[in-house]
C-alpha cells in the first residue's frame, strides 16, 4: 500500500520522504501550483524512474525546484542581470528560469540542450525537500505526460499511485495553471511558456 506522509508532524514527517528519496524512492509533494514528482537529481536510477512513470520521453527536460537562491550557483552558469531581476520579482513562486546547466545537472534532466530549468517555490513542503537532498529535487508535474495534472493526494493515487513510493499529503494546490517559463539564456529573456505569471509581467520589466 502506498505510504501517505501527513505533514502535521512538522520537519520530522518530511524527513520520512527525504529517506525514501535519498534511496533511489520517487514521492509526490505539493507545490505552488500542482502536485510534483521528486527525485534526488543525483541518482540516474531515479531519474528514468521519473520518465518511465510520466510515460516520459528523454528528449524531453525535466526542472528543479532549490532549497535556496543561494543553491542555485550549483546548478546554473551565467546567471544574467535579467535573471536577477526576474528572481527578485518573483523569487520564490510559480516561474521556472531556463539556465545554462552546471556540470552537477545530470543530461537526462537538460535533454542534452545544455540548459536547466530552476525555480526557487512558495511552497514550504517542496524547498524543504530540496534543501535536505542537496540543494535540489526534480520538479514534474505528477501526471502521466499529456493527462491532467493533479491538485491532490486523491488525484495522484489514482493516476499514478501504484508506481510511487510515497505521497505527501498537503492538502488541495492551487491548480490553475503551471510555473511560468522564461529562458534567460537570451537577451532580453523570452517566455517558453505562460502560466501562473502572465508574460505581461515579465516583459513590463526592464530587463
Amino acid at each position: 500500500m502506498l505510504p501517505v506522509i501527513e505533514i502535521n508532524s512538522g520537519e520530522s514527517s518530511i524527513m520520512k520522504a527525504v529517506r525514501i528519496m535519498g534511496k533511489g524512492g520517487v514521492v509526490a509533494y505539493p507545490t505552488e501550483t500542482f502536485y510534483g514528482l521528486g527525485a534526488d537529481i543525483g541518482n540516474p536510477q531515479a531519474l528514468e524512474k521519473i520518465y518511465a512513470i510520466k510515460g516520459r520521453d528523454f528528449s524531453k527536460p525535466i526542472s528543479i525546484i532549490i532549497g535556496s537562491r543561494e543553491d542555485l550557483a550549483k546548478f546554473a552558469k551565467n546567471i544574467t542581470p535579467a535573471a536577477e531581476i526576474l528572481m527578485d520579482q518573483f523569487w520564490p513562486g510559480g516561474i521556472t528560469l531556463l539556465f545554462k546547466a552546471s556540470q552537477n545537472v545530470p543530461w537526462k534532466l537538460t535533454a542534452k540542450t545544455g540548459k536547466i530549468g530552476i525555480r526557487l517555490s512558495s511552497n514550504p513542503v517542496a524547498t524543504l525537500l530540496a534543501q535536505s537532498l542537496s540543494g535540489a529535487i526534480t520538479a514534474t508535474s505528477a501526471n502521466r505526460s499529456g493527462q491532467k495534472e493533479c491538485v491532490s493526494v486523491e488525484e495522484v493515487i489514482s493516476s499514478i499511485g501504484e508506481n510511487l513510493d510515497a505521497v505527501i499529503d498537503g492538502g488541495r494546490t492551487p491548480g490553475g495553471a503551471g510555473s511560468t517559463i522564461v529562458d534567460t539564456t537570451a537577451d532580453p529573456p523570452i517566455v517558453i511558456r505562460e502560466g501562473v505569471i502572465p508574460s505581461s509581467a515579465i516583459y513590463s520589466r526592464d530587463l
